[in-house]
């Protein structure tokens, strides 16, 4: 096949550029640092702002025992008589506690959905959950209400902060799936009308333990 003197030209200008490296336009804006700088307020207080902001509904709870006083409360103030919850070491703490509303374990049929997760990301206010969870990949995501249960100990800054901590936790062997669930699920791809619960919870609750 002949190629035009024109054709040639460009494409020995095309070798000659890969054989050598570009160097960088804008070399001091290239690092390791985040962009993010942590806040220097209390990363409870900073995932609770960000988390209201899109809709999400915090609860601050000093243990246990308040904690499952303020889920009765909730649960009894919306007449949720189909709870689930799937996690074993949940369900025993919060049955200690004197919490026993959840007695279904048909998931399909119920409204409301109780999980732990893995961190909070406070940031971006967003609930981090894996497949190796005991509740599994569907149950934050199936029900009309997820009320998620988590500590001042799994918060922290920013999603990067969270994949390392997913590393260590897992030696490097991440579990299949790892969500990041950023307030009730929502679209706007209708006519431009934010609409809430389309793929997922329409209301999302995280009750924050002092632990």
């Amino acid at each position: 096949m002949n190629v035009s003197p024109a054709k040639e030209n460009i494409l020995k200008k095309i070798r000659k550029a890969l054989t050598s490296s570009t160097p960088l336009p804008f070399p001091a804006s290239e690092g390791n640092s985040s962009v993010y700088q942590p806040s220097q307020q209390d990363l409870g207080l900073e995932f609770a702002e960000r988390f209201t902001r899109l809709q999400g509904k915090f609860v601050f709870c000093e243990n246990y025992q308040e904690l499952a006083a303020q889920l009765s409360q909730l649960v009894a103030a919306n007449k949720w008589d189909k709870v689930y919850c799937k996690e074993e070491g949940l369900r025993k703490t919060l049955a200690d506690n004197q919490f026993n509303n959840y007695s279904h374990t048909d998931l399909a049929s119920c409204d409301t959905a109780i999980t732990t997760c893995e961190w909070l990301v406070a940031r971006t206010g967003s609930i981090v959950m894996s497949a190796a969870q005991e509740s599994g990949r569907t149950v934050s995501v199936y029900t009309p209400v997820h009320i998620c249960i988590a500590h001042t100990s799994q918060l922290v800054y920013d999603v990067k902060d969270a994949l390392a901590k997913a590393r260590e936790k897992y030696n490097g062997n991440l579990p299949s799936l790892i969500t990041f669930a950023t307030g009730p699920s929502r679209t706007a791809d209708i006519e431009k009308m934010l609409v809430v619960g389309v793929h997922g919870p329409k209301e999302v609750y995280v009750f924050l333990v002092d632990q």
